[in-house]
């Protein structure tokens, strides 16, 4: 049976919050969702809240995971974050980073403040 494109999401996301787990990150939600999109992993890497899109490609010839990462994806991210912000009570002063974890065949490539702020 064939995995259908949630299930493989999923399994790119696991495997991306592993790699962050291992990396020192604490993992606070995956799959965050609201009326507005949704984020993949957010997580603290030390005082910073991360906002993490997973991008996963079997090889590079459809070009690198991030590169599907375009303008309008950012901006419905920083607007789920903005989003995220306020449900948690949280300062809009809260250090945060948009970052893109990139997952090729086996490797996971992770790029920290891979966008800013819209």
């Amino acid at each position: 049976m064939r995995e259908n494109n949630r299930e493989k999401g999923s399994r790119y996301e696991k495997r991306a919050a592993a790699y962050l787990t291992k990396q020192g990150f604490e993992i606070l939600e995956k799959n965050y969702r609201c009326r507005l999109g949704e984020i993949d992993i957010i997580a603290m890497d030390g005082s910073y809240l991360c906002f993490v899109e997973v991008k996963y490609r079997s090889s590079n010839t459809a070009g690198y995971p991030a590169e599907a990462v375009g303008a309008a994806k950012q901006r419905k991210i920083y607007q789920t974050a903005l989003v995220y912000l306020k449900q948690h009570q949280l300062p809009l002063n809260t250090p945060c980073r948009f970052d893109v974890a990139a997952v090729t065949g086996e490797a996971v490539f992770y790029i920290k403040n891979a966008f800013g702020a819209m």
